[in-house]
């Protein structure tokens, strides 16, 4: 249960967060001619190069505005919530109280776009208690050097249930906030006809976990990422081929239970071979060395686990134990396939992370209204990379999804580009210190038509988290874990001043841990807003019902919000 002296620190972390992201001006992002996931440059067809200037490029940027546009709304808002438990007899009546701020800025030089929140949930009666809830995303890119170095930042504050679990107004005990920020330099140019590229991140990840009942996720609190990459190449034109050499190499630190370190560092040459005007074959070969580790167990003069007054193993300060450990030769094959400037399809497959691995990507806009991206994916990595590489993927200009009933950030990301954006509920459902190799596939479909704003985000992922062969780690989670996501979400402008708003998600979560069977979450609301006064106040109301299937106990919850925002 959140108390209110947690709100200090709480904000503090927030803010330090927010503050480093906008001081260093950084967020990861990929420059307009960043290489697909082959490594290499293709050029698209000659007679569609200039279609593909004009064109939004696939992960939402557009061209730099050539004057200064900005966009801040600072807002205050109150209203009135109340949420049932149709399946029991929790009822909850509650007054919110909440400030924010919405905000964009661009210039030729630098885009900056933020939606910050902080809201106060007073209870009516002793069952929950009053609690804050922090929640809000901040992006900036910088050019330094127009078309040769950007600064990018970016920070994050949301929730989650974890495992599967959705977080309601009622399910305060779930809720797992979790933070974030990294910056870094981007460099992009060209030394005569070779392409030099390279970038540096440096973020963190906190989370702040309310759970009264334990579990795995309390064996992670933070972690510093450091991850750095470059290349040298050339696109197919001088050379019958084009090729490009480089290498990576990443790191994690967490401050959790057993003190889990995460190392990886890789080079690698890669090389495409046009076949026709929109089809060519690539290759690639290089060297890795991944390696994770953690502090064993403490155990006594006869072998056995020392326990904690939690009931947990304790870490031995002076013994560590590898929890994964890959090197050797990785190499992969495919094709990259353009058969018109709205399309493009790339596969590939071979032998990476010390087995069969199988990458691919397809981007395709229907017309200038609607786009499809579907990733499928193979990477390991910490829960930390990972939460920082969904909030640098972000595309320059997304559209926030808020939770209606609770303000929190969740589902998916969109941009403005059809067919981009970044969901968070594939990163977000299992916390934990430990690194995993994670496999699976997402889909993007995004667009607007006429009155109506929508947007479909789908993900499956399989994670095999490497921990040491012992049964007393048993007690720190699953050594293996699935989750399927799915957000939806629909808007229509009924009038100049009036909108109504349509979201529901799906979550199922399963691991093999002894005990455990599977979590399956849906919802949906419907909201509605209007704005008069000079379009400065709004009304806004709310209806939400929620569902939480864990085998052996299942969950109803029926929520309903009405109240007023002003923007200065």
């Amino acid at each position: 249960m959140t108390s209110e002296l947690a709100f200090p620190r709480r904000a503090g972390r927030f803010c330090l967060a927010l503050g480093l992201a906008l001081a260093a001006s950084a967020a990861h992002a990929q420059p307009d001619s960043a290489p697909p996931a082959s490594g290499v440059s293709y050029d698209a067809p000659p007679a569609e190069a200039e279609q593909a200037d004009a064109a939004p490029a696939p992960n939402g940027r557009r061209a730099r505005p050539q004057r200064t546009r900005s966009q801040i709304q600072p807002y205050l808002e109150v209203s009135q919530g109340v949420s049932a438990e149709l399946n029991g007899d929790d009822t909850l009546t509650y007054t919110t109280v909440a400030a924010g701020v919405d905000g964009r800025v661009e210039t030729r030089r630098v885009t900056a776009q933020l939606s910050y929140r902080y809201e106060r949930l007073i209870e009516w009666g002793d069952d929950a208690g009053d609690s804050d809830v922090h929640s809000g995303v901040a992006l900036v890119r910088a050019e330094v050097v127009p078309g040769a170095l950007q600064l990018d930042a970016g920070a994050l504050a949301t929730r989650t249930g974890g495992e599967g679990r959705a977080v309601g107004v009622t399910d305060r005990d779930a809720a797992v906030e979790v933070y974030s920020a990294f910056a870094g330099p981007t460099l992009s140019t060209n030394v005569g006809p070779v392409a030099v590229n390279a970038s540096y991140r440096l973020g963190y990840v906190a989370i702040d976990d309310d759970s009264v009942s334990g579990g795995p996720r309390d064996d992670f609190d933070s972690a510093v990422a450091h991850s750095a990459s470059a290349s040298v190449g050339m696109s197919p034109g001088r050379l019958p081929f084009g090729w490009t050499v480089g290498a990576g190499y990443t790191r994690s630190d967490s401050d959790s239970r057993f003190d889990d370190d995460f190392e990886g560092v890789y080079v690698r040459g890669d090389v495409v071979v046009p076949i026709g005007p929109t089809f060519a074959l690539t290759a690639g070969v290089g060297y890795e060395d991944i390696e994770a580790s953690q502090l064993d167990v403490l155990r006594d003069v006869n072998d056995i686990p020392v326990l904690g007054p939690d009931g947990r193993p304790l870490p031995d300060p002076n013994r560590r134990l590898t929890t994964y450990d890959v090197s050797g030769i990785i190499y992969d094959g495919g094709f990259i396939w353009r058969p018109t400037q709205r399309t493009e399809l790339q596969a590939r497959a071979g032998h990476r992370y010390g087995g069969t691995t199988v990458l691919g990507s397809l981007s395709h806009r229907f017309n200038g209204n609607l786009g499809l991206g579907v990733a499928v994916f193979d990477t390991v990595e910490t829960f930390g990379n990972s939460v920082l590489n969904s909030l640098n993927n972000l595309p320059d200009t997304f559209d926030v999804n808020r939770n209606p009933l609770t303000g929190d950030i969740g589902g998916c990301a969109f941009g403005t580009a059809p067919g981009s954006g970044v969901c968070l509920g594939q990163t977000l459902q299992s916390i934990r210190g430990t690194s995993f190799r994670a496999r699976g596939a997402s889909v993007v479909l995004s667009g607007s038509r006429g009155l109506w704003d929508y947007g479909i985000g789908g993900s499956y992922v399989h994670r095999r988290f490497g921990r040491p062969n012992d049964p007393a780690f048993d007690l720190f989670g699953s050594s293996e874990d699935d989750n399927f996501n799915l957000f939806a979400s629909m808007g229509r402008r009924l009038s100049r001043t009036s909108e109504v708003n349509f979201d529901v998600y799906a979550s199922w979560y399963d691991s093999d841990l002894v005990g455990f069977d599977r979590v399956v979450s849906t919802g949906a609301t419907v909201s509605y807003s209007r704005r008069f006064l000079l379009d400065r106040m709004r009304f806004l109301a709310a209806l939400g019902l929620y569902h939480t299937d864990e085998t052996v106990e299942e969950s109803t919850i029926l929520s309903a919000i009405a109240g007023l925002r002003y923007t200065f």
